[in-house]
């Protein structure tokens, strides 16, 4: 069954006939016109992409992991005296009451807990082998050998892997402080220290101090290689304290869900996990010490106030028994009768709770004014005793007079001894709780760190990486497009310039094949997109401007085309061979003219041999019958260059050559006349006033509008008028995804 020829829609509309439809979706966001455009992109956004995520990749494996480790520790009340001996509860606010966990946390992070873990454990002083930028820390933490890295890339200097240095002191002058010195290795296990301007300091052997220039040096261990430098650095306390803060955190277990749990958490972060452990466990012993130490010394300085007063009390004692003693024995053994005895016990008693009112009452003082209850109350407590004790010395009053002194005399003793066994008792109590204090903190699990890394994330990274390249991809499209400021449909060629666009010419896959192979010169005779892929878009696309094209001729006086583009690449010639291979297929008698006396080419497609042509006709070199030549395609026929002349502008302008286009144009229905590019140099204009009609060739993407204007504009001056376009290079598979009518390509074929 017969094949016929495809036909292609196309809207051949003015600038003036664009839908109602067309326009409005100028004000709005075109999805398919997003969709389009990145998939136009697709491979410069993967591109960003993947470079990204390489980045991101590179990231991960040279940073430093850092690693967590975590312990807890109680703080217990004490507030309700739980457990110990019930004897000390008299004591318990001497020991301490309730402790305040955020006091704690406080505590925990302050310079005498941190300060104390950087002089245990030496933090002041940091020794680190020299590692090679960017990568040698990465190279160094997965090297596993028992000896050190030998030196890669050639860099000798640097510590590969597998280095160790311990220092016990590391002195240097307080304007050194902080700043770097480096130790290298020399041949033979040596060791020479030089500051940061490598001035030379001191020679260092291993485990021998040594001490020079205000510098002093205990290295105890060193495993390195010869060549390898070491940067050694003394910090100040505050430095090393403030550091070890900011990688230490305590917070209360439980958060606001349980509140006054008494737990706290305690982590540190660093990239060494033994000395995590090591400096962590520290921490706690620190913590715990200082809590013991706290504890003790508040019941050590109240027995020291206790013992203080023992002696003074006992000599108050000793002097009220001599007195009482010695008035006995004065008087001959004075014994107190019952009734005596009797007022006695309740004076001391009297006395004994009138002191410890005024003590009850001092406390008060110290919380509350007078005016306050409670003070009153005391006060109106210790002013009934006193009464009451005055009504016993009125007792005491009518008593003989040997009984009221032996009364008084018998009442300090009983006092003062009442009084001395109470502080004995009390310092005795002490001693027994200072012996035994343990404090209220206690370890419950000890530092351990995590078996990952908690930092960096690596899977994190690179997902983050791969979401910034997409947007990085994103935004660079975005950037191109707003910088480009290229035609990229034919609508717009017809809104902004009132020119129809005869014909949308797709790209074609297959006609970038067949150019590559003739550039190579392994093009075949008559390798042409017409008649190698006959069925192509492209061609479809031609057939439809070969029935424009024959409308567009019908009012003019000549039967000749001129097709030209405004600048280099656009395929001019692409179109002008093969519509000319589509007319003859028609049944028309076509007549190619390369008159790109410069750079033509069009001969190399049909096999045909430059050899004489339209040079040599206007020179009077050859005839008509010579330089019009056959070509595989039957009624086709082309004209060459001929001999590429020093003056194609001059030659263009003989009257030779209108003669040559009238005689052509007389030997065949339609002559196509291949011009250079209008913007690049004059031939065009100076054709396109001898022909019927000119075509001009724009390619998608390439022009901004206003080339084309110009081009355009360089007819009109030169004398010619544009008949209209055809837009080449049109990408159909972009606007598959563009919604609305002029996003569609129409296609309608028959099959067999």
């Amino acid at each position: 069954m017969r094949r016929d020829p495809a036909t292609t829609a196309q809207p051949e509309a003015g600038p003036n006939t664009r839908s109602a439809a067309a326009r409005g979706n100028d004000d709005f966001i075109n999805l398919g016109e997003i969709i389009a455009v990145l998939l136009e992109y697709k491979w410069l956004i993967l591109a960003i992409g993947t470079f990204a995520v390489l980045v991101g990749g590179v990231v991960a494996f040279v940073s430093t992991p850092i690693y967590r480790a975590d312990a807890l520790v109680q703080v217990e009340d004490k507030s309700g005296a739980k457990g110990g001996l019930a004897a000390l509860r008299d004591v318990e606010s001497v020991l301490g009451d309730s402790t305040s966990v955020a006091a704690e946390l406080e505590i925990l992070r302050s310079r005498m807990i941190l300060g104390r873990v950087v002089d245990r454990l030496n933090l002041t002083v940091q020794a680190e082998p020299l590692r090679a930028p960017v990568i040698g820390a990465a190279f160094a933490r997965r090297y596993a050998g028992l000896e050190p890295a030998p030196p890669m890339f050639g860099l000798a200097s640097y510590a590969w892997g597998g280095e160790r240095i311990r220092l016990e002191s590391f002195d240097v002058p307080e304007g050194a402080i902080g700043k770097p010195f480096y130790l290298r290795v020399r041949e033979g296990g040596g060791l020479a220290l030089h500051d940061e301007e490598d001035n030379f300091l001191l020679d260092v052997k291993v485990g021998e101090s040594v001490s020079d220039h205000g510098v002093s040096l205990f290295v105890s261990e060193l495993v390195a290689r010869a060549g390898t430098s070491f940067v050694l650095t003394r910090q100040s306390q505050q430095q090393a304290v403030a550091e070890l803060r900011e990688r230490f955190e305590a917070r209360e277990r439980g958060g606001t869900r349980v509140r006054g749990s008494g737990v706290i958490e305690l982590a540190l972060r660093g990239d060494d996990k033994a000395a995590l452990v090591t400096e962590l466990n520290e921490i706690l012993n620190a913590y715990v010490r200082q809590n013991v130490e706290y504890r003790s010394a508040e019941a050590e300085s109240t027995l020291a106030f206790l013992e203080a007063q023992l002696p003074e009390l006992k000599g108050q004692l000793d002097t009220a028994e001599a007195a009482y003693n010695e008035y006995r024995q004065s008087r001959g053994s004075v014994d107190l009768t019952l009734e005596t005895q009797s007022v006695l016990r309740s004076v001391v008693e009297a006395d004994n709770e009138i002191v410890a009112l005024q003590q009850k009452r001092e406390e008060l003082r110290q919380r509350f004014t007078s005016e306050h209850p409670q003070v009153i109350a005391v006060d109106a407590q210790i002013s009934r005793l006193r009464n009451r004790r005055a009504s016993f010395e009125g007792n005491v009053s009518r008593l003989p007079e040997t009984q009221q002194v032996a009364l008084q005399l018998r009442r300090d003793v009983e006092v003062a001894t009442a009084l001395y066994t109470n502080l004995l008792n009390n310092a005795q109590q002490l001693r027994v709780a200072r012996a035994g204090t343990v404090g209220d903190v206690r370890i419950i699990d000890a530092a351990v760190t995590g078996l990952f890394p908690v930092e960096p994330r690596k899977a994190l990274i690179l997902a983050l990486s791969g979401v910034l390249g997409l947007l990085a991809g994103l935004g660079t499209v975005w950037a191109i497009r707003a910088l480009r400021v290229v035609v990229e449909d034919p609508q717009t060629i017809e809104r902004e310039l009132a020119l129809p666009v005869y014909a949308t010419v797709p790209a074609s896959k297959a006609e970038e094949g067949i150019e590559r192979r003739i550039l190579r010169g392994r093009g075949g005779k008559g390798e042409l997109l017409a008649l190698v892929s006959p069925d192509d878009d492209a061609m479809e696309s031609l057939r439809s401007l070969r029935t424009t094209l024959h409308f567009a001729l019908l009012g003019a006086e000549r039967g000749s085309v001129l097709i030209t583009g405004p600048a280099p690449g656009v395929g001019k010639s692409f179109v002008t061979k093969n519509l000319g291979a589509v007319l003859a297929q028609a049944g028309k008698r076509v007549i190619i003219v390369d008159a790109d006396l410069r750079k033509g080419h069009i001969n190399k497609a049909f096999g045909v041999p430059r050899g004489l042509g339209v040079s040599d006709y206007i020179m009077g070199k050859a005839t008509l019958e010579v330089i019009v030549k056959p070509t595989a395609v039957e009624n086709l026929h082309m004209v060459t260059t001929g001999l590429i002349p020093p003056n194609p502008s001059e030659l263009l302008m003989h009257p030779q050559f209108a003669n040559m286009l009238a005689a052509l144009e007389d030997r065949c229905d339609v002559l196509l006349v291949d011009a250079p590019p209008i913007l690049a140099v004059s031939d065009a204009a100076i054709i396109g006033r001898m022909v019927g009609a000119t075509l001009l060739v724009a390619r998608a993407g390439r022009h901004p509008i206003r080339e084309l204007e110009q081009a355009v504009k360089r007819f009109e001056h030169g004398g010619a008028a544009v008949k209209g376009f055809v837009f080449n290079g049109f990408d159909t598979r972009r606007q598959r995804h563009r919604f609305g009518y002029e996003g569609y390509h129409y296609q309608y074929k028959y099959k067999s």
